[in-house]
């Protein structure tokens, strides 16, 4: 994985988090992250940059819930497209978390292994493996964008350019979503920063 791939990743993970006081302070170190890139990788997720600086905090909070927090098929939690809401998910959450370990990394408590920030940053730190993940959930990927470009957001550009950072991937097993709703009890949270972390940083 280049260089360029992994910093887009990275943008990526804090331009798609709750835009809270601590995402607005780190404006000015995406902005500087993104110029260092060529243009034509950077696409259009400075967009979503300029609408953090252009909207007051509580309105950018507003926009967000409304986009990612209302409507099931808009949402952030990638199982959630592969296994709708039935009691597959729960496994596939575990492979992920499992996924982590096995390359030495590890979630903070509390936090759902499938959030799209957390897997761009597993992605941006692991290389290989954390791009193969990445292509797995690539198909849901390009719903969630398809549902953001039926509505006024610049979380489709963010979106779109996480895409074309993703190889398409044969074990890539998208659900129909509109038939799982087999009901278990896992609700998205807002969750903080990503933290995947590796291990050997939390001994």
């Amino acid at each position: 994985m280049s260089r360029a791939t992994r910093v887009l990743q990275q943008v990526a993970a804090h331009c798609l988090h709750y835009p809270d006081d601590e995402l607005y302070s780190r404006i000015p170190l995406l902005r500087r992250c993104l110029a260092e890139l060529p243009a034509r990788q950077v696409g259009e997720i400075a967009s979503v940059l300029d609408h953090f600086e252009q909207t007051a905090p509580v309105d950018a909070a507003r926009h967000y819930v409304d986009v990612f927090d209302t409507k099931p098929g808009r949402c952030l939690y990638m199982t959630w497209y592969t296994d709708g809401d039935t009691r597959r998910r729960g496994g596939s959450l575990a492979a992920v978390k499992s996924t982590y370990r096995q390359h030495g990394f590890q979630l903070a408590d509390g936090e759902l292994p499938d959030y799209l920030p957390i897997l761009l940053e597993f992605g941006a730190l692991a290389g290989k493996p954390g791009l193969e993940l990445l292509a797995r959930f690539r198909q849901g990927m390009e719903l969630l964008h398809s549902k953001l470009s039926a509505i006024d957001t610049p979380y489709t550009a963010v979106v779109g350019t996480v895409i074309a950072t993703v190889p398409q991937s044969p074990a890539a097993l998208p659900a129909d979503t509109r038939q799982s709703t087999e009901q278990v009890g896992l609700e998205p949270v807002l969750l903080g920063y990503p933290t995947v972390r590796p291990l050997e940083a939390t001994r």
